[in-house]
């Protein structure tokens, strides 16, 4: 993780310094909560023994029934032509229906024409139709075993952070299999802090991961070329606006942006950007330990937290962890 920058973060969620004090003693104790501390470390430090979990049966593993999309042939010129020779009896019959009616179903129709005359398919749905075919004839009905059980309930391992640009599905990236990963996507792969007002979508899937699913990893990816993180290192921040929406999300991870342009003023502005999209996965890192049942599967060790970075120029991937413990408590 030469490339990556690293800090360590140090979190105390001890409770204030208890002293208590009795009429009859002269003695004074005082007593030190247990100290939380986290740090982050790289991939090449020696593997943590893996994490055991009990499960308990999934939640809401009531099967689902199975939909099969019925694909109807695409419709002929001879049922096209049928259809307009209806349109225009109906026409004929109807009078009140009027010219404007009248107008409008020839728009549409030419519309629906190519330029040679012919009835026009939709690429889209013809994509949509062909890759689900293919899915089902290539995967679901090759793997009846595993889609059964997934019909009973899902029980992932993974719970993943990761960016909705289109060059960086999780799943293809990391070659996860149908219900092995529990997937959250946003621009540039940010974790906002805990709050039960603001960002309650990123919070409620972190909840229902942890506290539901029992994931037993965390895991938060960053990626090359990534233009959430431009719009974080480009936008002003000055109370002026340009969007709607993504300047406030992306201000996430602003803290990673004062880093990266403290720490190297000179860099230029592209090697900033690459910086900074390490850095703000490190920045989300710190944002899971604001959640409580987050740093109480810390504490139980049946939760791990990783980041990663993906480099599709390069194509390499890069991940690191952060430790998390409790130092001992300390009487005086």
């Amino acid at each position: 993780m030469a490339h990556c920058s690293i800090s360590t973060i140090k979190s105390c969620f001890a409770s204030q310094l208890l002293t208590s004090t009795t009429t009859t003693s002269t003695q004074s104790k005082v007593a030190f909560r247990p100290v939380a501390t986290a740090k982050l470390n790289s991939s090449s430090s020696a593997a943590s023994t893996p994490i055991s979990l009990i499960r308990n049966e999934p939640v809401f593993a009531a099967p689902a029934p199975i939909i099969h999309p019925l694909l109807k042939e695409d419709m002929g010129k001879d049922s096209y032509e049928e259809a307009i020779a209806a349109l225009g009896k109906l026409l004929s019959e109807n009078g009140e229906l009027g010219p404007v009616a009248a107008a409008r179903i020839d728009e549409i129709t030419a519309e629906l024409k190519t330029v040679d005359g012919s009835v026009s398919s939709s690429e889209s749905i013809e994509r949509l139709k062909t890759g689900f075919i293919h899915f089902k004839k290539e995967k679901y009905e090759q793997n009846p075993a595993l889609y059964g059980e997934l019909a009973k309930g899902q029980s992932p391992k993974f719970m993943v952070f990761a960016c909705s640009d289109s060059r960086v599905c999780p799943s293809h990236v990391l070659d996860f299999q149908p219900g092995e990963a529990f997937v959250v996507r946003n621009i540039a792969n940010m974790v906002p802090a805990y709050d039960k007002t603001k960002y309650s979508g990123v919070g409620a899937a972190i909840e229902y991961g942890v506290l539901h699913l029992k994931v037993q990893e965390i895991v938060v990816i960053g990626h090359s070329a990534c233009g959430g993180i431009k719009g974080l290192m480009s936008f002003p921040f000055d109370g002026t606006t340009s969007t709607d929406f993504i300047e406030d999300w992306v201000k996430i991870c602003l803290p990673a942006k004062a880093k990266i342009n403290a720490q190297h003023a000179e860099t230029p502005f592209g090697d900033k950007c690459v910086l900074c999209e390490k850095e703000a996965v490190n920045v989300s890192l710190g944002n899971l330990l604001s959640y409580p049942f987050v740093r109480e599967g810390l504490v139980n060790k049946t939760l791990a937290l990783k980041g990663g970075y993906y480099d599709f120029i390069k194509g390499s991937f890069e991940l690191w962890g952060l430790e998390f413990g409790l130092s001992p408590s300390l009487s005086v």
